[in-house]
């Protein structure tokens, strides 16, 4: 009689060693996922990121413990607040680097919707607050939040994604313009209606970006560059108080006591810092003195304490920012990704030089805060976000095979 040994199920016996093996097989290849190498641009994005978000940290402290001090508040309250925002802002980006473009997508509509309503809520009495005529924040708790720095980003992803969806169409100025022009209007409507024209600028070099980097016709891109030119013209000669700072912006001998008080302490904190500046802390102009020292005029206070070296450093800094979202927008072969990628760099690259061209005097006075470096945790809450949606589709880009022998 032979006996025969019965066979083992495979995968059955001992722990189950080949589930166990596919098992592990999973883990090993999400990780490789998780850890996979990322582009150069990823790379160059996330750092300058970190180290302007980092810098500006440094400097906000800078520019407010005098201040604080004087008026027998903690020298660190403005830190902390800040500090919270990047705290949280910092791992949002990163998070938000791992969302695939097909989500970006997605969301276009919806985000935009919610950017607006957030944005009428600063029309509701008790909730929304006005700060030198512009009305434009709301206050939450301990916190006060302007929400039309969220638009910036919701309109970049809508404007990109309407584009996209008509990408074959836009020789015909009639797809380009409708509904871009019709609902951009409306959106820019609800940052005018609370004054504030600084911001409603940035919108409009947000549209025009993504415009230009859709590959619209030239003739077809011109006319709404008029219409914003005109625009912003109607809106400065309209409002006496906005003619004054472009006058006495044009004017050498204006009045110092008024119009020119903030200007003219800006440019005296940058030529105080020399070359190699007064040292960090070390401002004069941040003992009242300068209005906005950690905001709009940040930069200022960096002229003055590291010289023109610090200013040397936060210009390359951005430079390097810049160099990272063009190579993302010249290496993708994604019409979305190349127009929000095109409006986010013209947003945060284009707000930077016009906020140091108003600390230079090269252009008035018009409340634009820097990038990642001005004191609102609002603001850098959305440019790291912004920041996250140009990581994402920097790990889109298509892997081109290396040239062989």
């Amino acid at each position: 009689m032979a006996i025969t040994t019965p066979t083992r199920p495979r995968g059955s016996a001992d722990g189950d060693d080949g589930g166990a093996r596919s098992g592990g097989l999973a883990a090993r290849v999400s990780l490789g996922r998780v850890f996979a190498p990322v582009p150069s641009e990823f790379l160059l994005i996330a750092s300058t990121a970190i180290l302007l978000t980092v810098f500006g940290l440094v400097m906000v402290l800078s520019a407010t413990t005098a201040t604080a001090t004087a008026s027998g508040e903690s020298p660190f309250d403005a830190l902390i607040k800040q500090g919270v925002f990047a705290i949280l802002g910092i791992p949002l980006m990163f998070v938000a680097s791992r969302f695939p473009i097909a989500f970006w997508k997605k969301i276009a509509w919806p985000l935009l919707g919610v950017a607006v309503i957030f944005q009428l809520l600063v029309f509701v009495p008790g909730l929304g607050i006005e700060v030198y005529g512009n009305r434009n924040w709301i206050g939450i708790g301990a916190f006060t939040v302007q929400p039309s720095e969220f638009l910036k980003l919701a309109l970049a992803l809508w404007i990109g994604y309407v584009l996209y969806r008509k990408r074959t169409l836009l020789g015909l100025w009639r797809h380009v313009f409708i509904p871009l022009v019709p609902v951009s209007i409306a959106v820019i409507a609800t940052v005018m209606a609370g004054h504030d024209l600084g911001t409603a600028m940035i919108l409009v070099l947000i549209v025009l970006g993504a415009l230009f980097f859709s590959g619209v016709k030239l003739r077809i891109f011109i006319l709404p560059l008029i219409a914003a030119a005109v625009t912003v013209a109607y809106l400065a000669v309209t409002s006496p108080n906005r003619m004054r700072r472009i006058l006495s912006f044009m004017d050498p001998d204006c009045d110092y006591f008024n119009e020119c008080y903030q200007p003219l302490h800006g440019v005296w904190g940058l030529a105080g810092g020399g070359v190699f500046g007064l040292g960090l802390g070390n401002s004069k102009e941040k003992y009242d003195w300068l209005p906005a020292a950690a905001n709009d005029y940040i930069f200022a206070i960096v002229g003055e304490e590291l010289g023109l070296i610090g200013c040397i450093v936060v210009l390359f800094l951005f430079t390097l920012f810049a160099v990272g979202a063009f190579h993302v927008i010249r290496k993708t072969d994604d019409p979305f990704v190349r127009i929000v990628s095109g409006g986010i760099t013209i947003w945060i690259v284009g707000q930077a030089l016009i906020n140091i061209g108003v600390v230079l005097r090269v252009f008035p006075v018009l409340g634009v805060p820097l990038p990642f470096m001005s004191q609102g945790g609002t603001a850098l809450l959305s440019v790291l976000l912004a920041c996250g949606v140009l990581l994402s589709f920097a790990r889109a880009l298509p892997v081109r095979e290396r040239a062989r022998g």
